[in-house]
């Protein structure tokens, strides 16, 4: 899908912007705001890379000093959101956003909850930064190699390094190869993705693991990050691609759920799928959101009150598939 004109003109148009992503940014969301900020900036505009973060992963940590989490709106024409499928999925930074024109660009179904607005949405999109690589080439320009890289580098997040890509993928090799023309390098995005990992984020690894849990005749995994395990780990700790990976190599398994105590209040959950089951109408259900085979959402309350919910949405899902 092409940029629409309406998002060409607003950005033509404009001095000054904002570029929001979600709260706890992966690479696809880091890559496709540093790219074109970078894009932006070589058109003489002003872009403002903002996150409410925390920048937990490894791999995007070294560019959180690049983010503001309290941007000022002096001058700013519109706010750009990349790789968010709703408002409150920008977590603090949202009411900084108020007020401003908005415009969207994402490859999630979720986004009703963003109102109004310019969107450029396309959910068979590999990546939010295939969709701002359009964008830059729609603007009239190439990607410079740095861009290049950030682009490919959420390309290979959101696709675990093209390990999720099915038969129908070649539109993501298509991009692939053309950001490597235009200096990306596999080797290094690999090398950022999975390097760096400190010993305790191999023992945390262990500790969800061990707790994993099967449902279903096996077709659900379920396991759980325990707010003790932050304290005795830290946040920074975390390596779900892996832990996600290791799980689903486990046979019958169709779909996966960690769920993680973030505090006393509060728990996250990821969810994972093989293709049968569409984990991102579960996460809808709880006010989240995703892909069908990759989704996450925030539960204000504890593990213990959230698991059995949990485990009844997808019984009903399974049962719904046999009858």
């Amino acid at each position: 899908m092409v940029p629409p004109p309406e998002l060409l003109d607003f950005i033509k148009k404009g001095r000054k912007f904002l570029i929001a992503g979600h709260k706890e940014p992966d690479g696809d969301c880091v890559g496709s705001q540093l790219a074109l900020a970078s894009a932006l900036g070589r058109m003489g505009k002003e872009a403002v890379l903002c996150s409410a973060g925390p920048f937990r992963r490894n791999e995007v940590k070294t560019y959180e000093p690049l983010f503001a989490s309290q941007p000022d709106q002096k001058g700013v024409h519109g706010v750009i959101i990349v790789d968010c499928s709703s408002r409150d999925r920008t977590g603090d930074l949202e009411p900084f956003l108020e007020g401003l024109p908005l415009a969207v660009i994402d490859h999630h179904e979720t986004n009703a909850s963003l109102g109004g607005g310019l969107f450029y949405i396309d959910k068979d999109a590999p990546s939010t930064t295939a969709l701002v690589m359009k964008l830059i080439e729609a603007l009239g320009l190439e990607p410079t190699k740095e861009e290049a890289e950030f682009l490919f580098f959420g390309l290979c997040t959101d696709t675990g390094f093209f390990r999720h890509v099915d038969g129908e993928g070649a539109e993501t090799f298509d991009v692939a190869a053309r950001l490597v023309r235009f200096g990306a390098n596999p080797k290094a995005a690999y090398r950022s993705i999975n390097g760096g990992k400190s010993l305790n984020s191999r023992k945390l690894l262990g500790h969800i693991l061990i707790r994993a849990e099967s449902f279903f005749d096996g077709k659900l995994i379920l396991s759980s990050e325990k707010y003790e395990d932050t304290r005795t780990y830290g946040l920074e700790s975390r390596d779900s691609d892996n832990l996600f990976r290791l799980i689903n190599s486990i046979d019958e398994v169709e779909a996966i759920v960690i769920i993680r105590q973030e505090s006393l209040q509060n728990c996250t959950v990821g969810l994972r799928s093989r293709g049968q089951v569409d984990v991102a109408a579960i996460a809808a259900s709880f006010g989240g959101g995703g892909h069908k085979n990759a989704a996450g959402l925030s539960f204000p309350g504890t593990m213990a009150e959230l698991k059995p919910r949990l485990i009844k949405a997808f019984e009903d899902v399974f049962n719904d598939r046999g009858s």
